[in-house]
């Protein structure tokens, strides 16, 4: 059986000034609709994130759904979705019984029956090709419960035993088992932060207690002829094990992720094993830019800047070190982004650091401008208000952060600027 694994499409993303991406994802999801038909995929699975906020707009609903209403004419017997930390499990859920109809699976959050999260879909022939086993984001109301008195270290281990446990779980149930034994491959999603994957700064939430990775290869049962994860918006392999994968972002979502490849993967599975992976490039239509430096540097790498090969105009983000006034660094940034307004847009403007506020720094770096509050999140500001403190109660905050913040956004997701997640 062909199998397609993307995740992470943050349908209905505001970037920066509250600047859309629907007409990037929309570009996406047409040239994917395109390759399931050309590459003969049999069944599509999107490991989480599939909208950005748990309040999407009608547009970004639009988007899905029309994405799936058009995936029917192009040969693809089977879709399973699941949700992610970013979807809300009651809105990709009400859906769920009309879907089903059309041979898409959704899992939004873990149902009350195990059962529910495995899904056997046919081969061409008619018989069993591929079983799935659908894990959607596991939140802390699905693994336990707070326990007076533990520490840090001891919630992290009951944490990773915990998502460790769920798997194995499903991996010892009899329609698995008897499956696989019959030759049939076993595939698991996930999303979440495996020990050891590579996240985005800004891009990437941390998902359990101040971003620990607390799974590791080693917990995803043998069982799984492959693992289609989502969470890490960079394509990477889990643990140095190629059949446990990130597909990574299709559409570039910050500025942190403007070099990263963006794929989704091709795989080929023939009876139960590990699968040929083949990873697919997304074309990028609009380019994530970066403008670091000092002014003449700024200046002349935006006039010398090529966006032909791109189709929507770059947007661009400037950071300038001089010692010049502000008025002044502005009126020449703004000049060369006009005479050059057809190629890039820089939607924030430019932002200034003077080089007599940098002790110590002989050349700007472009990895570590200086921030500002307000464009920093609240997750992000929490962070490093406790980085200064020692570990145990920095992770043991930070725990205590992530419940509260996550049980208030499951709430009142607005309570929490449901718009706004990043």
């Amino acid at each position: 059986m062909r199998v397609l694994h993307t995740a992470d499409w943050h349908l209905g993303q505001h970037f920066l000034t509250g600047h859309e991406r629907l007409t990037e994802q929309k570009a996406f999801l047409d040239w994917l609709l395109a390759i399931v038909q050309a590459e003969g995929v049999e069944a599509l699975v999107l490991a989480g994130d599939v909208f950005d906020t748990t309040t999407p707009s009608h547009a970004a609903q639009e988007l899905y759904y029309d994405f799936l209403v058009h995936l029917q004419g192009t040969g693809c017997r089977d879709v399973v979705i699941v949700g992610g930390n970013h979807d809300s499990p009651t809105l990709l859920n009400a859906s769920r019984r009309l879907l089903r109809a059309l041979r898409i699976h959704v899992v939004g959050g873990v149902p009350p029956d195990p059962a529910e999260q495995i899904i056997e879909l046919a081969g061409a022939s008619g018989r069993p090709g591929l079983v799935v086993c659908a894990v959607p984001f596991l939140r802390d109301r699905d693994l336990r419960l707070a326990v007076a008195g533990e520490t840090p270290d001891e919630r992290q281990l009951r944490i990773r035993d915990s998502i460790a446990g769920h798997y194995k779980t499903l991996s010892e149930h009899d329609l698995v088992r008897r499956l696989r034994e019959h030759d049939v491959p076993v595939l698991a999603t996930g999303h979440l932060y495996a020990a050891g994957g590579e996240a985005r700064e800004g891009a990437e939430r941390d998902v359990h207690i101040g971003g620990l990775g607390v799974v590791g290869a080693e917990h995803f049962p043998g069982t799984f002829d492959y693992v289609a994860l989502g969470h890490l918006h960079r394509p990477q392999v889990v643990g140095g094990r190629p059949h446990i994968r990130y597909s990574g972002s299709p559409v570039p979502l910050s500025f942190t992720e403007a070099d990263d490849r963006q794929q989704v993967l091709l795989l080929d599975f023939a009876g139960a094993g590990a699968p040929a992976i083949t990873p697919l490039a997304v074309p990028v239509v609009r380019r994530l830019q970066r403008f670091h430096g000092e002014l003449a540097e700024v200046e002349a790498a935006i006039l010398a800047f090529d966006n032909e090969a791109f189709s929507l105009v770059a947007w661009a983000d400037v950071v300038v070190y001089a010692d010049e006034p502000t008025a002044e660094v502005q009126r020449r940034v703004q000049a060369v982004l006009k005479e050059r307004r057809a190629h890039v847009l820089a939607p924030r403007g430019a932002r200034h650091h003077r080089l007599t506020e940098l002790p110590g720094l002989t050349s700007p770096s472009a990895d570590a401008p200086l921030e500002h509050l307000h464009e920093l999140t609240v997750e992000e500001v929490f962070s490093r208000r406790v980085a200064g403190l020692p570990p145990e109660r920095a992770a043991a905050l930070t725990a205590t952060f992530q419940e509260l913040r996550q049980l208030l956004a499951e709430a009142d997701p607005l309570a929490w600027g449901g718009e706004a997640e990043a």
